[in-house]
């Protein structure tokens, strides 16, 4: 089992030593939150909260994510990041492919590109992007991505993009993997017919096991066994030993694991060096025992 330390919604000067923290500790993985804009008005409901409220997201010190990948890449040496998740359609495809290609290439390929699709329509005009056909945007985008972060000549020709013979240099040292973000059954299918993984945003033991079912069943469907495919996901079970083996079960690669709820209004009021105590007290009393 692989963990990752999840923190979002916090002061942006902390992400730094939390980093440095979380690698000291023996986390595989850090995430960092994505979030564009936020609109004054609007009838767009969060959902993964149960209210649907979006409060929560105002004022909040949001560094652009992959500004603050290379900002926490130049702070460590081994520590992953999985962006949780990049707003990759309302993107420019090409500038994300360069931008990742740059952070694999100066972290030494230690980058797992978490992607998914925002919930925002906002986010769509903000950036002159249609909602309309956001699915297949999103599917060409990760195509793109694919195509040009091996730093070789790639064409395209799609629905939404042409892209004439070209390359970026440098390319990516590895495949950068593509990891999904979504609970609905498109999500699932695109993160095994185009992805390299599945990260999952939280809710009941039940829900999980729903979605890790039906997970299985797409692979099953689509002929996916590899080996290497990651299933990222947010439990209560993993906050101990025996509930880290249930997750190993059910075929969990990578837990993800935070120590407050984010979701709330204003500013964190939590200190640096309590959150250091929490992700410390929790590597000491899950991951050396789960991998020591």
């Amino acid at each position: 089992m692989r963990f990752t330390y999840a923190e979002a919604m916090t002061q942006a000067s902390y992400y730094a030593p939390l980093a440095q923290a979380a690698e000291a500790a023996g986390y595989t993985s850090m995430t960092v939150a994505d979030s564009l804009i936020y609109p004054e008005s609007s009838d767009s409901k969060y959902p993964y909260t149960d209210t649907g409220d979006r409060e929560f997201l105002d004022g909040k010190e949001f560094i652009e994510t992959m500004v603050l990948c290379a900002h926490l890449f130049a702070h460590t040496t081994t520590l992953r990041l999985t962006p949780f998740v990049l707003k990759l359609p309302v993107r420019p495809p090409v500038l994300v492919a360069k931008q990742a290609s740059s952070l694999a290439h100066l972290s030494g390929g230690r980058l797992g590109l978490g992607v998914g699709l925002s919930p925002w329509p906002e986010d769509f005009d903000a950036l002159g992007v249609p909602w309309e056909r956001r699915g297949k945007r999103m599917d060409e985008c990760m195509d793109i991505l694919k195509g040009l972060t091996t730093g070789e000549f790639f064409s395209y020709s799609g629905e939404f993009y042409e892209i004439e013979s070209l390359k970026q240099c440098p390319g990516a040292p590895s495949p950068i993997p593509l990891l999904v973000g979504g609970h609905v059954d498109a999500a699932l299918r695109r993160a095994v017919r185009k992805g390299d993984g599945w990260m999952h945003a939280g809710g009941d033991g039940e829900e999980l096991d729903r979605l890790l079912k039906r997970l299985a069943e797409i692979r099953a469907e689509e002929g996916d066994d590899r080996d290497d495919f990651e299933v990222h996901v947010i439990s209560y079970d993993a906050y101990t030993v025996d509930g880290i083996k249930r997750l190993e079960d059910k075929g969990v690669t990578d837990c993800i694991v935070g120590f407050r709820v984010p979701y709330i209004k204003g500013p964190d009021t939590e200190p640096l060096e309590d959150k250091i105590k929490h992700l410390e007290q929790y590597a000491e009393n899950v991951i050396a025992k789960v991998n020591g």
